[in-house]
């Protein structure tokens, strides 16, 4: 059975991907670092850390596979700069930890649309995290490019994506696949398969197959 590493399992992706792969009979142990306790369960370590200041040689390090759904929004961290450190640094600092423990396969929960030329600062940043994931030498790396996810149940309620998802389910059926809303479950599911399958190098999975 296999040990997955989850990163950020406290957000909608990845509360998600903890409740999924507890649930998998082909996963035997989960580990998912984050800074608020997660409910407890038996195949479940959760180890209270500081993003900011990483146990770089903690054994649990070591595992068959991270998935990381870990990052914010620009408002949440209030500024490009935090926003970048949360979203790129954390997970380039968490995938450097967990690759020097011998951890070969990470898959990424990017987005659509990340693109280094994109004008949007976000989709840069999801392309910067692309970039340097590929270059670290993972026997396997996974970035999944979800759009918009399909969810109204954020903490940080807001009315701008809500009326977004509105307005994206009364014309799904005009919309080009790739840019339909998602739903966390789904992005979580398709990342799930590619963790416990994971294809040799690097590999992209576009919205309209998730």
């Amino acid at each position: 059975m296999k040990t997955l590493l989850i990163l950020g399992g406290t957000g909608q992706v990845g509360q998600q991907l903890v409740r999924q792969a507890l649930q998998n009979p082909a996963v035997g142990k989960v580990i998912a670092p984050t800074r608020q306790p997660l409910p407890a369960h038996e195949k479940l370590l959760n180890p209270q850390i500081n993003f900011e200041q990483l146990p770089v040689d903690a054994d649990w390090w070591h595992a068959d596979a991270v998935l990381s759904a870990l990052g914010t929004t620009r408002k949440l961290a209030g500024s490009n700069e935090a926003f970048h450190r949360i979203d790129h640094d954390f997970v380039i600092n968490a995938a450097h930890c967990a690759l020097k423990a011998g951890t070969p396969v990470f898959v990424n929960n990017s987005a659509v649309g990340a693109n280094a030329k994109s004008g949007s600062f976000y989709l840069r940043t999801k392309s910067e995290i692309e970039t340097d994931l590929n270059a670290m030498g993972f026997a396997s790396v996974c970035h999944v490019r979800p759009a918009l996810l399909d969810t109204t149940s954020r903490k940080d309620f807001r009315w701008a994506e809500f009326l977004s998802i509105a307005i994206f389910r009364g014309l799904r059926p005009l919309i080009p696949a790739r840019y339909r809303s998602v739903s966390p479950a789904r992005v979580a599911s398709r990342m799930l398969v590619a963790a416990l399958a994971p294809a040799h190098g690097v590999s992209v999975i576009e919205s309209e197959a998730i």
